[in-house]
Formats: structure tokens, C-alpha cells, sequence
């Protein structure tokens, strides 16, 4: 549990530039406080001392308002910046070196006693205010935009924003999306665009028959003035 602390506690120093000193952790994170009573409540509910473990649990969450389920699994380096509003369900797996920011969510859609949280690979980032919802898995090296709502697998790698989340890269390379003018999928324009292709192909198919049925009828005309001059 303590060799778990100590790799917390270097990954404030690695990922918080704002950090001074070891004193200034321990005094005023409370992302570090938070897995403080989460380490102690995952010894204790590992150990079957369900309520206690749950006991402690709660008080992490009065102090830091910050919720961790002493059930849940959190590899080493874990760090949670700001903190306040996250909640992380009994049955979430946590890789090493993964980092979340405020109000994110790792939640269930299911009432059911089975693996119902998601699972994070190694170094994930989720942005503030995610939600990631269901049993399934956030590949390593994968980023969770900001606000975004993630309700199916995250490849390796990849980046995920928007609601419902859409694939904005993938292995580490573009995927449809211009990230750096802030261009994100617009369903709206999608539509349109749609509708637009739509307009096109009619357009074609009514000039196509206007251009037929002048043929028809100059064909029609050509053949009565054949017969009238037979007459």
C-alpha cells in the first residue's frame, strides 16, 4: 500500500507543474488525500472488512468530495487533479499512470452484481467532466476529451470527444477530424451535407428525364409528319 503511495505521490510532481514541494501534496491536494483513504479502504475490502472499508470510503468522499468505491482496482501512479466530483464505481479498473481530471465518471448501466464499470488501460487521460459508462475497455495511451460521454470500446491510442463520443483519433492518427482548428463532428452539418447530396442526385435524375422526355417528344413529333406526309 505504501510503495503505492509513493508512486502517487511522484505523479503529482510529474503531471502538476503547479506542485512546489512534498508538504504542499500532502497539505493541499486533495486528488492525493483522496487515495489515501481509497488505498486504506481497498486493504480493508480486500481483506472482507466490507464496512469498514466502506466506512473509510465515505469519509474520503466528506473530506475531498471525490468518490471512490473501495472495490474498485487502481494500479500504481494514479493521479486525480482538482478532484472534486469524481466518482469511480466498485467494479472500475484503473491501469498504472492513468490521470482524471474533475467530475469525471466511471459508471455502470446495469443494476446487476457483475462487471459493470469500465476498465482503463495504462496512462489514460480523461479530460473534466467525462463520463465513461459500461463494462467495457479504454485501451492504453487513450485520451477521453472533456465532457465527452464514452459508451463503447476505446482502441489503443485513440481519442475520443464529443457525445455520444465519437473517434477522433485513432492509433494515433487522425481520424476525420481537424483537432487543431477545434472542427469536431457537427451532427447538424452532417445532416445537412446529407440532404444537400440528396438535392444534387435529384436534381440529376429531373434533368435526365426532362432531357428524355424532349427526346420523346421530338421523336413523336417526327413521326406524325411522317404519316402526314404518307397521307
Amino acid at each position: 500500500m505504501f510503495t503505492h503511495l509513493k508512486d502517487d505521490l511522484r505523479a503529482v510532481f510529474d503531471r502538476d507543474p503547479a506542485v512546489r514541494n512534498v508538504f504542499e501534496i500532502i497539505l493541499c491536494y486533495p486528488g492525493f488525500h483522496a487515495m489515501l483513504f481509497y488505498r486504506l479502504a481497498h486493504a480493508l475490502w480486500t481483506r472482507k472488512l466490507y464496512l469498514l472499508g466502506r466506512f473509510i470510503s465515505h469519509l474520503g468522499r466528506f473530506f475531498t468530495g471525490i468518490e471512490i468505491h473501495p472495490g474498485a482496482k487502481i494500479g500504481r501512479g494514479f493521479f486525480i487533479d482538482h478532484g472534486m466530483g469524481v466518482v469511480i464505481g466498485e467494479t472500475s479498473e484503473i491501469g498504472e499512470n492513468c490521470t482524471l481530471y474533475h467530475q469525471v465518471t466511471l459508471g455502470g448501466t446495469s443494476w446487476a452484481k457483475e462487471k459493470r464499470h469500465p476498465t482503463l488501460g495504462n496512462n489514460v487521460v480523461v479530460g473534466s467532466g467525462a463520463k465513461i459508462l459500461g463494462p467495457f475497455t479504454v485501451g492504453d495511451n487513450a485520451k477521453v476529451g472533456s465532457n465527452s460521454v464514452v459508451v463503447k470500446e476505446v482502441p489503443p491510442n485513440g481519442t475520443v470527444v464529443g457525445v455520444p463520443g465519437r473517434m477522433v483519433m485513432s492509433g494515433g492518427k487522425p481520424s476525420g477530424v481537424d483537432l487543431q482548428h477545434g472542427n469536431l463532428p457537427d451532427p447538424v452539418a452532417k445532416v445537412v451535407s446529407c440532404m444537400m447530396d440528396q438535392i444534387h442526385n435529384l436534381e440529376k435524375k429531373v434533368s435526365e428525364l426532362s432531357t428524355e422526355q424532349q427526346r420523346l417528344v421530338e421523336e413523336l413529333d417526327s413521326q406524325r409528319a411522317t404519316e402526314a406526309v404518307n397521307e
